[in-house]
């Protein structure tokens, strides 16, 4: 029997009843994560670079060991884990991976992941991320055009599942910019300079790798090459769980690689003062920069 509205939300408030509805729904295979040495958590914020690195974590281990990457999967969330969703999707995401180590995908802060293991973190313009965000549910979660761009805003605030809020997560991270356990770099200089993350994070993973390899990985998580094969990075198994569970039919274009980024200049006025102000509350009290740009400059000379 279908939970919930049985269809896709149509405001904030009949979001909030599909999600509750499926979090309502009894557990019969998920475990909570054993975590073993060596595991390593991609850490990024929604809409910041997660599936880039997953991608890229996940080629260049499978690269390591077996000179070659790999597509074999229908989601990089089956081969990269994603822990804040295994109670949502009702999957035990424990036990061996394709290739060593243990990666999986989180959108939590560092006080909520567990101690003692590796992390990888892209961080974003935070208005960038509200516009991606927004593609990103307008059609799959929320009915196409029910929420405007204003709208949107406590969604955004929220997180994703089992998520914390973007200033949250900004501060817990930025506060382990210099830590050896934490790999911190801003998804834009990521994404234009793949060839040196990849050797960055194989160096923090302790992987050998040649230049071919590191040539394979950055074809591999080319923008182009993810999009070619978008159905991979679309939630897959998120979306079979919202069908199976809640109704929600998993027909829509969820894939989380778009052709064209997000562009923050579309964000209406009131919206971009209201991020504004929550950062110089929030934000430059601790860490002294009055803004993202900013804070992006000191990550990106650390990495340099």
């Amino acid at each position: 029997m279908t939970v919930g509205l049985g269809r896709r939300a149509r405001s904030v408030e009949e979001f909030g009843i599909n999600v509750g509805a499926i979090m309502a729904e009894p557990l019969q295979h998920f475990r909570p994560l054993e975590n073993e040495p060596g595991d390593v958590f991609i850490a990024c914020w929604a809409k910041s670079g997660t599936t880039m690195m997953q991608q890229m974590f996940h080629q260049l281990r499978t690269v390591a060991a077996t000179a070659r990457g790999e597509m074999d999967f229908d989601d990089i969330s089956r081969v990269v884990p994603w822990e804040d969703s295994a109670p949502l999707i009702d999957h035990d995401i424990n036990g061996p991976q394709r290739a060593q180590p243990r990666g999986f995908k989180s959108h939590r802060e560092y006080e909520r992941l567990p101690a003692g293991m590796r992390y990888v973190v892209t961080l974003r313009d935070p208005k960038e991320t509200y516009c991606s965000f927004y593609r990103f549910f307008d059609g799959w979660h929320i009915e196409r055009g029910a929420l405007s761009l204003e709208e949107f805003f406590p969604l955004w605030l929220g997180g994703g599942p089992n998520g914390c809020d973007y200033f949250t997560h900004l501060l817990s991270w930025y506060a382990r910019r210099e830590e050896p356990d934490t790999l911190l770099a801003t998804y834009r200089w990521a994404a234009r300079n793949r060839g040196a993350m990849i050797r960055r994070l194989a160096a923090f993973l302790g992987l050998a790798v040649s230049d071919e390899d590191v040539a394979e990985v950055e074809g591999m998580t080319a923008r182009e090459f993810m999009y070619a094969h978008k159905d991979r990075f679309d939630d897959a198994m998120v979306c079979a769980a919202l069908e199976r569970r809640i109704g929600v039919p998993a027909d829509s274009d969820s894939t989380k690689v778009q052709q064209v980024a997000s562009d923050a200049s579309v964000l209406p006025p009131s919206v971009a003062a209201q991020i504004d102000a929550l950062w110089a509350e929030r934000v430059a009290p601790v860490t002294g920069h009055a803004d993202w740009a900013s804070l992006a400059a000191e990550v990106e000379r650390l990495g340099s």
